[in-house]
Parts: C-alpha cells; sequence; structure tokens
C-alpha cells in the first residue's frame, strides 16, 4: 500500500495521545506559580490556558497577557513587533550564551545583523550543507550497527550527531576534539543557570541578581572557548577562488546590503556561538522526540519507513518527496515546540484585541499552548501527522515552532532539512522501540526537553 492509499483507507486505530504533564490548578497562587516556572514553564499553565483565547492575570505588578488568537499574535509578531522586546528574564537567561548575537539583538542591531545573515540562509546556500548532514548521520548509524542489540540512549546519540552536524557546516570540520567540552558547556548552563528564579523575574535588567555573575564568569570562559573553534578554522585558511565550503565561510564573506559592513570578530563569535547552539540543540531535541513518538507508535513508523524505501530508489534521498516524513517532523514540532514560549514585554502603550497595554506589560506567546489549544486543533493532543498532509494547511499564526513576522528564525529552512533527511536515514535504517513504558514528560527551559533519557531497543530493517 502507498502512503497516499493509507491516507485515503479508514483506519480504526485510536491515535496515539503521548504523555504530557498535569495542569496547574487555575487558581495557583502567585508564589505557587513562581515555583512551578522554576520547575518547568510548561508545569505553570491551567486548563484556562489551553481553552481561553486572551487570558490576563498580573505579575509583578504589571498585567501580564497570554495570547491565543491567531489575530492578536499576528498584532504582536508582525503588526507591531517593534513595540515588543525580550523581557529582562529573558535576557539574562539567554545573553551569556548568545551574547549580542541575531537571537538577542534588539532594533538596528538587529536589523543589520539579519540583513546580512540572510544570503547565508538560503534554500541554495542550505543545499550546498546537505552533504555534511548526510555524512555526520550516516556515520552515526553505522555506530548504533556496530552496537549491535545493545540498548542505546538515542537522546545522546542524537545530540552528538546534531553536534557533529553543527561544526562541519559550521566550520568543515568534526568534533571529535572539542565536542566534549561543547557538550559540557551546554549541560553546565542548563542545569545550573538556565532556569530564572525569583530576582531574575523581580529586578531590572540594569540590576545584577546573585545568579547573573554566576552567567558572567560562565560567559568569559564560554566566549574564550568560541574564540579557539574560530581560530582553528581560521587556521585551515580558504582558497580565495573556492566557492564557500561551511557557514563560516558564508558568514565571514556576508556584507551588510544597505551599509556594506562585515561582521566584527566579536559579533562573528555570537553569531558562531548563536547557529551552534540553537541549530544543534533544538534540532536534537526534536529529533529525539519524533523518535519516542514514532516508538510510541509502531504503525506510523512504518509509514514513514515504506515512504523511506519508496525514496531512496538509488541509495539517495530526495527530500521534495519525503512528504510523509516531514510531516512527522512538524507534527513532532507541534506537541513538542522547541522554542515552548515567546515572552515579549512591551515598550510602549498599545491595544491588542480591545485590551489597553501598558509599558512594561508582559506578552506570553507560547507554542505550547497553542499547539494544544482546544478551539484550533481537532485532537489537540494527540500524535497525528496527516493533519500537515492536507490541501489546507494550519494558520500561520496557531503553529509557530520557528515563531514567525520579521523575527521568524533564520535557520528554519536549515533545520527543517536537517531534521526530514536525519529521520528518514535513521527510521530507513532501523526499527525503533522503547525498553521500558514509563512516560517521559516535557519540561520547558530554555527548550521542550525531556524530563529523562529512556532506553531504546534498535533492530537493523533488512
Amino acid at each position: 500500500m502507498s502512503i497516499a492509499e493509507a491516507y485515503d483507507t479508514p483506519v480504526a486505530r485510536q491515535p496515539l495521545v503521548p504523555p504530557s504533564p498535569p495542569r496547574a490548578p487555575d487558581n495557583m497562587t502567585a508564589f505557587g506559580r513562581i515555583k512551578a516556572i522554576r520547575d518547568s514553564v510548561i508545569g505553570s499553565w491551567g486548563q484556562r490556558a489551553y481553552q481561553d483565547d486572551i487570558i490576563r492575570g498580573r505579575f509583578f505588578r504589571r498585567s501580564s497577557f497570554i495570547l491565543n488568537t491567531p489575530d492578536a499574535i499576528r498584532h504582536v509578531l508582525v503588526d507591531n513587533y517593534e513595540n515588543y522586546t525580550r523581557t529582562p528574564a529573558g535576557f539574562r537567561v539567554l545573553r551569556p550564551m548568545l551574547g549580542e548575537g541575531l537571537l538577542i539583538a534588539e532594533g538596528r542591531a538587529w536589523k543589520h545583523q539579519r540583513r546580512t545573515l540572510a544570503p547565508a540562509f538560503t534554500p541554495r546556500a542550505v543545499s550546498t550543507l546537505v552533504p555534511h548532514m548526510i555524512a555526520a548521520t550516516d556515520e552515526t548509524i553505522a555506530k548504533l550497527k556496530a552496537a549491535g542489540n545493545a540498548p542505546v540512549d538515542l537522546r545522546e546519540a542524537m545530540q552528538r550527531m546534531t553536534l557533529e552536524i553543527a561544526g562541519r557546516t559550521m566550520f568543515s570540520f568534526g568534533m571529535n576534539r572539542h565536542g566534549a567540552a561543547l557538550r559540557d558547556f551546554v549541560m553546565e548552563y542548563g542545569e545550573r543557570l538556565a532556569r530564572p528564579n525569583f530576582l531574575d523575574m523581580l529586578l531590572p535588567l540594569s540590576w545584577p541578581s546573585p545568579r547573573d555573575f554566576a552567567r558572567a564568569r560562565f560567559r568569559k570562559r564560554w566566549t574564550q572557548f568560541v574564540r579557539l573553534l574560530i581560530d582553528e578554522r581560521r587556521a585551515a585558511g580558504k582558497n580565495d577562488d573556492a566557492p564557500p565550503r561551511d557557514l563560516f565561510d558564508l558568514m565571514g564573506a556576508a556584507r551588510d546590503p544597505e551599509t556594506g559592513e562585515a561582521f566584527t570578530d566579536e559579533q562573528l563569535g555570537d553569531e558562531v556561538a548563536t547557529m551552534i547552539l540553537a541549530g544543534h540543540e533544538t534540532t536534537a531535541t526534536a529529533l529525539f522526540w519524533a523518535l519516542y513518538l514514532l516508538a510510541l507508535d509502531p504503525a506510523t513508523q512504518e509509514q514513514l519507513a515504506v515512504e523511506v524505501r519508496g525514496t531512496a530508489g538509488d541509495g539517495a534521498l530526495d527530500i521534495e518527496r519525503l512528504k510523509f516524513t516531514r510531516a512527522v517532523v512538524d507534527e513532532t514540532m507541534r506537541l513538542y515546540p522547541p522554542a515552548f514560549l515567546i515572552a515579549r514585554a512591551a515598550a510602549g502603550p498599545d491595544v491588542i484585541a480591545g485590551m489597553a497595554v501598558r509599558k512594561h506589560d508582559v506578552i506570553m506567546i507560547a507554542p505550547w499552548l497553542l499547539h494544544r489549544h482546544e478551539k484550533l486543533w481537532r485532537d489537540p493532543n494527540a500524535f497525528l501527522p496527516s493533519r500537515f498532509m492536507t490541501a489546507t494547511p494550519p494558520d500561520r499564526f496557531a503553529y509557530l515552532p520557528f515563531g514567525v513576522g520579521a523575527r521568524v528564525c533564520i535557520g528554519a529552512h536549515f533545520a527543517l532539512v536537517e531534521a526530514t533527511l536525519a529521520l528518514a536515514r535513521i527510521i530507513g535504517a532501523f526499527r525503533v522501540g522503547l525498553i521500558d513504558q514509563e512516560p517521559v514528560m516535557p519540561v520547558g527551559v530554555v527548550t521542550t526537553q525531556p524530563d529523562r533519557s529512556p532506553l531504546f531497543t534498535i533492530s537493523a530493517r533488512a
């Protein structure tokens, strides 16, 4: 049976509803909510957040708004986006890792960076990096095959693989020498410094919180490490007549089309850090969740394997024909959006959906809530890749795995190509199952992470 025929055939089985955290009481106190946020932002939302269009509340003497309607989201992220900046807590958490890179920058600095980087992330530019993606994925598959039938931590395997892809696409060299150090930096920051505490949310950005001093010490070590990577890549050189071979070449040659400015060394370091971290960690997490869902749903896993077999006639994969694989990636990011929350502070007064917004009020657009909202999705908690195979796509302001508007993720196409090709090759090579059935719960800390790394079984396909 073809994939297309499979969708035209009635399916009697119930769709998979993966485990998700319990919802908070709608009457939770402010201090209870702060404690919940400290553990996982996802656990701080109650049932109303999955049903109401807009929820207005109070947060440290300011109004807060959770927006779940496409029109209101469009207003904040597109029509009047310049009035909404990152919150102080967002800056505190992200700046030590990303500096003043594209994800953090505001105003003129952001526009300069966006214009300068855009040519490096066009579909044509990304296509030149696909061989790096394929090579690293195939090496991961070979290592998994060599391990035989032993239990495997696929979360760690995906982190190593996407880190290798990040290193090769950025610098044209593998991460054998530096991968362990880079993973240590990411794990250290995520476990010790990425979770906002009470003072991070209460104090103005100009007043350092106690944790900010630890973050500053971390940043000094981190920037020295990034500089080491850049110096090593520069030492490898480049033939002036050769086309760009990696993102570093593309970024080094980039010029602002309006001003002709190139990046300074400090700016280049922040952009490298942003691309490596945002690229490898979010894609690794998305691939883990996709493999977890497919392990829980063997029938969908087999549909994907059928598509891969029908697409890879000569051993190569045509990404344009991997429609179902892409739908699995899309549905995975609906249920487990890499960026589970977009928080903004109003720079000035505004009106949203008829409600007055004052300066410093906090606006929250939560893809985790939006993607599971009962008014916007049929069976919102179910794993149904077929919802992305229809002629009518989801409303672009109801599905935000990469944001939307002027500040949509510049690497969205890169990430989708990488995740789709990697998932197709892995499921084309293996049947994937879970050793234990204890639920894996998503935790919202910077990205939508699993609360533990379960062990998987893998068996080679004939």
